[in-house]
């Protein structure tokens, strides 16, 4: 299927970021991910840091990483994303990992290593962290939300009837994952993210809206799945600008704080933009 017009985008200007990372031993979901946004973030040393690896032990249909078995932790990879924040000048960095069930705590404790010394030099940076479901394990989120973190997201990635086929999880338990998050610090910001255009309803978006409102989340991003490779699930449909416009008003009126809809929109795009907004108490679209 052909892309349209409005999800075509422009990777320029992409190799000075991309040698930076590999010469650092660096991995990062703009990569792995194929993002189409890359171009426009690395121009501003824009960056989503992937931790603990690039091997994933699921096998989500819709997600580019590596399946199978992945390495040990690297102790030494929380000092060169550290090191790698300094020398890029990041002022708002943006941690995720793929989905560890090989560890006991999911990799918990590796994010926040990787804040703390994040923090060690670069103490005015602001930190957000986008998370696996570390399999509900309440000790888990407990250990990331004591870091020195502004955000926690986790992604719901798609509609219920659709895990499974699209996403391999479990639909109430990452919605408990926010909803836990806010029992434990309600002053938290929250988010999370869904992509269209895999057989999706409008209803079936709205209801997951709503779940997510309930849920206590601050933050929605939603974005037009692209098919990063070959072997990754189908386009379904290539949603247009007004329907994203749709989700994005609704989203308003159910109580989300602010809302970033659009076909290029990934978890992490104006994601600082997005904080600045909900603390300073300019709800809305952006």
């Amino acid at each position: 299927m052909p892309l349209p017009e409005w999800v075509k985008t422009q990777l320029k200007e992409i190799k000075k970021t991309q040698n930076f990372l590999k010469n650092r031993r660096l991995n990062t979901v703009c990569e792995t991910l194929r993002c189409p946004n890359r171009s426009i973030c690395y121009k501003d040393s824009i960056v989503t840091f992937m931790i603990l690896g690039d091997v994933c032990t699921r096998g989500c249909k819709f997600c580019n990483a590596e399946k199978g078995i992945p390495e040990k932790i690297d102790p030494e990879e929380p000092f060169r994303v550290s090191q790698a924040v300094k020398e890029l000048g990041i002022k708002y960095a943006v941690i995720t990992s793929p989905t560890r069930d090989d560890l006991k705590d999911g990799g918990a404790s590796h994010f926040a290593v990787t804040v703390a010394e994040i923090k060690k030099i670069n103490p005015h940076v602001l930190i957000e962290v986008l998370v696996p479901d570390f399999q509900g394990n309440i000790n888990s989120i407990r250990k990331v939300l004591s870091s020195d973190i502004v955000v926690f997201a986790h992604n719901i990635e798609t509609v219920p009837s659709l895990y499974g086929k699209v996403r391999q999880g479990n639909y109430n338990r990452s919605l408990k994952i926010l909803e836990v998050v806010k029992t434990l610090n309600s002053k938290i910001i929250t988010k999370s993210g869904f992509m269209v255009g895999v057989g999706e309803s409008m209803e079936e978006i709205f209801q997951t809206i709503k779940d997510l409102n309930n849920a206590g989340c601050d933050i929605i991003t939603v974005g037009q799945y692209l098919q990063p490779s070959k072997k990754a699930l189908p386009v379904v449909e290539y949603k247009r600008m007004e329907v994203f416009d749709e989700i994005a008003n609704f989203a308003l009126k159910e109580g989300i704080k602010v809302v970033l809809s659009a076909p290029l929109i990934r978890s992490s795009t104006r994601a600082y933009e997005a904080y600045k907004a909900v603390k300073e108490g300019r709800y809305g679209k952006l």
